[in-house]
């Protein structure tokens, strides 16, 4: 390919979803090409085949060399998007209120994007690490000594970090209660189990809901009243590659 050969090139969806990814994309190219022209792109929101999401000219070589890199990254973007936009539309035509979460379950050094990416398909952030919130796990309670013993300790280390606790069963959200927690995550309890714990906590603390939700089965437990928040690992360790194609024309 001569070196100064130009191009045009269109990033093309091939499937119905929320497209994202486009700052990266075009970093990606602008990293081959720094003169890149951008003639358009989408504004995000659910959008059919066929749809350009991104029209670019600028060398042919940087275009070429790109272009795997850069659907590579709006292909994995854009699938976390769309799974998202899914979830809270089924949560939202089937009357819940629980707010989707995401998780801490994303791919090593993508974390930042991925994250971005639910918040583009109308999902909430949970916390990105253990530095800007406090989730007291089991393994946590097993090392400190039990529920109470770590919440004194993470409220002595750190008073002004939000806090919550993963119960299992009622007797670990007994617990938590008593010592104060402010939100508590009920992990992998069934939609019975749910609805006996919105009983037993009696609005005396946040309720999320976490462990194996999917689309099939988040309708279900989104819709429990009382309910506050739903958070979902598959969001970002199992959302399937929107489908993107680059067509290019040599100018």
């Amino acid at each position: 390919m001569p070196v100064a050969a130009r191009a045009r090139a269109r990033i093309v969806q091939k499937e119905a979803g929320v497209v994202y990814g486009h700052a990266v994309a075009l970093a990606v190219f602008r990293k081959l090409d720094p003169d890149l022209l951008v003639h358009g792109q989408s504004v995000g929101g659910w959008t059919g085949p066929q749809t350009v999401v991104l029209d670019i000219e600028g060398s042919a070589r940087a275009l070429l060399v790109g272009e795997r890199t850069a659907l590579n990254f709006m292909g994995r973007l854009s699938g976390i998007a769309t799974l998202t936009a899914t979830v809270v539309r089924l949560i939202e035509e089937a009357g819940g209120g629980a707010i989707v979460l995401d998780t801490r379950k994303t791919t090593p050094g993508l974390r930042d994007l991925e994250k971005a990416a639910v918040a583009a398909g109308g999902g909430t952030n949970h916390r990105r690490g253990l530095f800007d919130a406090i989730l007291i796990k089991e393994n946590h309670i097993a090392a400190a000594g039990g529920i109470a013993a770590a919440v004194e300790r993470a409220r002595t280390a750190r008073p002004d970090l939000p806090l919550e606790v993963e119960v299992r069963n009622p007797e670990e959200i007994d617990q938590a209660l008593a010592a104060g927690a402010p939100r508590l995550l009920l992990d992998n309890m069934t939609p019975d189990e749910i609805r006996a714990a919105v009983g037993q906590v009696a609005g005396r603390a946040e309720l999320e809901v976490s462990g194996g939700l999917h689309p099939g089965n988040v309708v279900e437990y989104a819709t429990i009243e009382g309910l506050d928040y739903v958070s979902i690992g598959a969001l970002t360790h199992s959302a399937p590659n929107l489908d993107l194609s680059l067509l290019l024309e040599r100018l």
